[in-house]
């Protein structure tokens, strides 16, 4: 079906702790429910031909068929659209559902993309081996280097991606200067704002033509949902919904569900998590057995006058941090944490913490992983919702077992 935008009705003017709550949301449900329902229907009935013709004479907005649409997934939608300040967005059932198939939109044989190297291993290895199947080209450049950017654009550059800020090393890319060279060369820009989320930075704003969130993170927010979300302009998220229809990587109403609901809390657990990673980040500098921390609301973080510009009210959850240890070492570390769980995600209430050498790029020795810049002494920290002066002591105690 046809969507239209989401209500522009209080989007300008509500701050980001209420658009969470309200958003995007009709003032009543059927039944008079207060929560969202979960339409969990595959299909969607007509009362008679005419009904029919007046749907597909665009006469009549309404659903037909659940790989084109779902009123619950319609709901996530228009609140991200909203949180974002966009003009309306897209769901799928992943991050990477929303990444891969934003791309495939906006390439064709012959397309050049430009990547930055630290951007998701995930998307790179879209690019690199997917993509170069069907005669697209690729050129990686420096993390946050915009003078390589600029160097690497050529007449067929169709795309430019990037995360802000980027997984594990939180780089925060300066966002209105690349959407200012990317504007001079007709370029468009992906940002994955997964780390940041809506609370922290709003890449459209600064003139980033898409972006993405795993919602499988911090909108979810209970590690219990996988799912993806591309905001934007009407026409990039129309050309867009229409290649997933085709492509079928449909958010489930359930899921579409779960997302909604954890959107209305976002702000408040953002803000929780931003305190905590900051307490952490400053607990853990200067510590005589960690090497170096990576966080941008740390003044020894390379783009931390950029990330004060752009980031607001906080730096995000999660603080990478190489220790002065081997890999080995950084193992024994990990098991004598109490708190965090040993898993690859991040973004829900619990903390979660991983070695990027054995979890991400376990299947590369330390040669290749010291190439692509993973050292095997790395850890990344997703900070969760628990007290943070308990996370701090469960940290500090476990560098003193080192």
């Amino acid at each position: 079906m046809r969507h239209p935008p989401p209500a522009m009705t209080d989007r300008p003017k509500r701050t980001i702790d209420t658009q969470a709550v309200h958003a995007g949301e009709p003032r009543s449900y059927p039944y008079d429910a207060l929560a969202a329902p979960i339409a969990q229907t595959a299909t969607y009935t007509f009362r008679n031909t005419q009904e029919l013709h007046d749907y597909f004479q665009g006469k009549t907005e309404r659903e037909e068929y659940g790989r084109y649409g779902n009123p619950t997934v319609r709901l996530v939608e228009e609140k991200v659209a909203a949180l974002e300040g966009a003009d309306d967005a897209v769901a799928f059932a992943s991050g990477m559902a929303a990444v891969t198939t934003t791309i495939l939109a906006l390439v064709k044989s012959g397309s050049h993309v430009i990547l930055f190297s630290d951007c998701y291993r995930r998307t790179r290895q879209f690019v690199k081996t997917v993509l170069g199947r069907f005669g697209v080209e690729h050129t990686l450049v420096p993390p946050a280097d915009l003078d390589a950017l600029k160097a690497a654009i050529r007449p067929e550059t169709r795309l430019i991606v990037s995360e802000a800020p980027t997984n594990p090393f939180n780089t925060v890319l300066d966002l209105p200067k690349l959407a200012a060279i990317a504007k001079e060369h007709r370029v468009k820009t992906m940002i994955d704002s997964t780390f940041a989320t809506p609370v922290n930075l709003r890449p459209f704003e600064h003139g980033i033509d898409l972006v993405v969130h795993s919602g499988t993170k911090y909108l979810g927010g209970h590690n219990d949902v996988l799912a993806g979300v591309v905001a934007g302009k009407h026409g990039f998220v129309s050309l867009i919904r229409d290649l997933r229809h085709v492509l079928g990587a449909v958010m489930d109403p359930h899921a579409a569900y779960l997302v909604h609901r954890g959107l209305k809390t976002l702000a408040v657990r953002v803000a929780r998590q931003n305190q905590n990673a900051q307490a952490l980040a400053e607990a853990l500098e200067g510590h005589p057995k960690v090497k170096q921390v990576w966080y941008p609301g740390l003044p020894s973080h390379p783009q931390h006058a950029v990330a004060r510009e752009l980031m607001a009210p906080g730096y995000g959850g999660v603080v990478t941090f190489a220790l002065d240890a081997t890999l080995e070492q950084g193992s024994a570390f990990v098991d004598a944490l109490e708190i965090p769980r040993i898993a690859p995600s991040l973004g829900g209430v619990e903390s979660l913490v991983e070695q990027p050498a054995l979890m991400s790029y376990y299947e590369l020795t330390t040669e290749q992983r010291l190439e692509i810049g993973i050292p095997d002494e790395l850890i990344r920290y997703a900070v969760g919702l628990e007290d943070p002066d308990e996370l701090i002591a469960d940290v500090l105690r476990g560098l003193e077992r080192l």
